[in-house]
């Protein structure tokens, strides 16, 4: 889907390695966009207004009975509301369960300057007045992992391709952070993450056939406690 250039309020080249972070305002839907292809994006996110509300990765796999996620499925935060809708997503490679890298696992690429996404993530909420503590489990977008019958998660080898992007719609005020590094899991010896651009815009309001809205009873209740506290 084309994005109507008039309506977008603004866009951002994020480069490997590098970290992003920006307050999406509730209705306003942001794109992640691959243009090269990617081996993973950390993300995470919080209820901007009140940060002690954040992204629960159990909850939202949990709840939807998929730690794989996908259009038409949402973000849940820790207090049963709806961060993000995913509204359109063209990739279908979304993780909840493979973490973050780190210095460790970073140590595969050998002696070298190779960013990772906790520190990623620690530099972006410090200028946040987050910190440590701030930091959860986290959403990797643009890959997908397999979960071996003994628990173990293994690379599946499934990446996002060129020109493959997700939409995240904010259903409340919604801190994002993304930290462009690759997923830890991720067996490519040579540390190349490519460029990905975010891009926001003002969408439309959802109607009440809303894909998002009305996937299942679960989604419903997350919706009504959201838009309770925006009533």
């Amino acid at each position: 889907m084309t994005i109507d250039s008039a309506h977008i309020t603004y866009e951002e080249t994020i480069p490997g390695g590098a970290y992003w972070s920006r307050v999406i305002r509730r209705n306003d839907t942001l794109r992640i966009l691959a243009p090269e292809g990617s081996s993973g994006v950390a993300l995470l996110c919080y209820n901007a207004d009140n940060p002690i509300e954040r992204y629960n990765a159990a909850d939202t796999a949990k709840i939807q009975f998929n730690a794989f996620l996908k259009k038409g499925m949402v973000i849940y935060s820790d207090m049963g509301r709806i961060l993000f809708s995913i509204v359109e997503d063209t990739c279908g490679y979304h993780d909840t369960l493979g973490g973050c890298s780190n210095l460790a696992t970073n140590a595969k690429y050998g002696e070298g300057d190779y960013k990772n996404s906790r520190d990623n993530f620690l530099l972006a909420l410090t200028k946040r007045d987050l910190g440590k503590k701030d930091i959860m489990p986290n959403l990797n977008l643009f890959t997908r992992i397999a979960v071996e019958p003994n628990g173990n998660l293994v690379w599946a080898n499934k990446t996002a391709q060129p020109g493959q992007y997700i939409d995240l719609r904010a259903e409340m005020n919604v801190l994002v952070v993304l930290s462009n590094c690759p997923h830890p899991l991720d067996p490519n010896p040579a540390y190349d993450p490519k460029p990905i651009q975010a891009t926001v815009w003002s969408s439309p309001a959802p109607t009440a056939d809303d894909l998002c809205r009305t996937a299942n009873p679960e989604a419903k209740r997350g919706f009504q406690n959201t838009d309770a506290v925006f009533a």
